[in-house]
């Protein structure tokens, strides 16, 4: 009915004007389904990429005689052992984190100490009314941490369902495969399956190449932080590199926690500027070395859509949708790439070969280990 009634107004005649309006109703329209849908979509997608990470691996175990189900649910136990070996070394980790506490909160309510004097001797603010203030905010905290306690159980059945979906995608992968051939015009036929194939490759690409990284970053930050003399270093590299999830803020807010606690130990600011320094340096190394090497140029978008999806991930779904942001979006120019009334936008999404030091590091490992540079 709103279409309609834009559509009849006088000045919306023009064929312009109308395909403008048609196009901002339709992305209007996606918007709201996909917020609306946020408790569907999540999961699905997830399990999705999930899916197609795995699928390699589950073809690989049926050609050694295992059947369908039992090829797939062996990858699933893999997926679960990863997750465990992983919160394992958390749990690890935190404990011996737990064992200093006691000597890091009386060092950070010395500093604390320090600010609150400091604030009220520059800025004029009482330390009553300072007080005051973290009271209030210690409420909202209180609301927080039970809100997140609340949701623990609805992530806990999303893991559960992400897991089924897993299953059913990939067991149900030929069946899904020829629905999209069906789909498409016969003519198209070609171009889908080509398409479907790019998919398939771009994610696992991306996941996989990001879980190595991952692990990279665990064992450099791991190095980094215990040269640099940083109390338990191990959580600190486990905390750093399994943020990189989250692309650009993740791996940044795992230093900033890192700095934090580099403030409150006996280091003080020299050891903060070693935790900044670390961060530099393996953050060149990660973009010229490990990027180019492991997760390689497949997802093939420039700089401002990928600020753009995350963004709009964020918006939309909240910390899955920066995970999600990046692999989602690249499989969206796949698809406007093999239409040819969207390869406008794919182009627009994608980004120009350019000659630069990053460039030529991405030239020199492809001919190293024999890839081909994209």
């Amino acid at each position: 009915m709103l279409e309609v009634f834009i559509l009849n107004i006088p000045f919306m005649q023009s064929s312009s004007l109308q395909k403008a309006t048609q196009v901002l109703l339709f992305f209007s329209l996606v918007i709201t389904v996909l917020y609306l849908a946020r408790p569907f979509l999540v999961p699905f997608c997830f399990a999705a990429l999930l899916a197609m990470l795995f699928l390699p691996l589950s073809v690989k175990l049926e050609t050694l005689g295992l059947n369908r189900p039992l090829a797939i649910l062996a990858c699933i136990v893999i997926l679960l052992a990863v997750i465990a070996v992983i919160a394992g070394l958390l749990t690890w980790q935190i404990s011996d984190l737990v064992k200093d506490l006691g000597n890091v909160e009386e060092r950070a309510m010395k500093i604390f100490r320090d600010i609150k004097t400091f604030i009220a001797e520059k800025f004029g603010v009482s330390e009553a009314n300072q007080q005051k203030a973290i009271t209030d905010q210690t409420a909202e905290g209180g609301r927080l941490i039970a809100g997140i306690s609340a949701g623990t159980l609805g992530l806990l059945v999303d893991f559960i369902l992400v897991l089924v979906y897993v299953f059913l995608f990939i067991f149900y992968k030929e069946r899904i495969r020829k629905f999209i051939l069906k789909v498409v015009p016969h003519q198209k036929a070609d171009s889908a399956e080509d398409a479907i194939g790019k998919i398939q490759k771009v994610s696992q690409q991306y996941l996989a190449g990001t879980a190595i990284m991952i692990a990279c970053l665990w064992v450099m930050y791991s190095i980094g932080f215990s040269i640099i003399g940083l109390k338990n270093p191990v959580f600190f590299a486990l905390l750093c590199g399994s943020l990189e999830l989250v692309p650009f803020v993740g791996n940044l807010t795992g230093n900033f926690f890192a700095g934090i606690m580099a403030l409150v130990q006996d280091g003080g600011m020299s050891l903060v500027l070693s935790v900044v320094i670390v961060y530099a340096v393996i953050q060149f190394l990660q973009t010229y070395l490990l990027e180019p090497l492991v997760v390689g140029t497949g997802v093939n978008l420039n700089p401002l859509f990928t600020i753009i999806a995350l963004v709009a991930g964020e918006l939309v779904w909240g910390i899955p949708g920066l995970v999600l942001a990046i692999p989602l979006m690249g499989i969206v120019k796949i698809v406007c790439d093999h239409i040819p009334a969207l390869e406008p936008y794919g182009y627009l999404m994608g980004r120009e070969k350019k000659s630069g030091f990053g460039d030529a590091m991405r030239k020199w490992l492809h001919k190293f280990t024999g890839r081909k540079s994209k």
